[in-house]
């Protein structure tokens, strides 16, 4: 069960490594990795630290996303089929 989500599209160019984009898709790739993993072996709690720990930047990322490109971060939302911020 290794679903992988890929960002790369043929018409546009290769994103940087350090872009927030690519921090957001790398981050979700290493989730749906690790939750595998847990699921597996349930009682890991230094692997569920590193996922919660994971998800926590993922959301810094995604909240100063928003803040900034509006646009680029709901494509990147559909894209990756991922849950959106709540909004307050």
């Amino acid at each position: 069960m290794n679903k992988k989500i890929s960002l790369h599209s043929s018409s546009g160019p290769v994103k940087k490594t350090g872009s927030v984009e690519f921090q957001i898709y790398h981050l979700t790739n290493q989730v749906i990795k690790l939750t595998s993993h847990l699921k597996q072996h349930s009682k890991d709690y230094s692997s569920q630290r590193g996922l919660w720990k994971m998800l926590g930047k993922r959301k810094r990322l995604l909240v100063y996303l928003s803040k900034n490109d509006i646009n680029c971060y709901e494509n990147l939302i559909n894209k990756l089929g991922i849950r959106g911020l709540k909004i307050r």
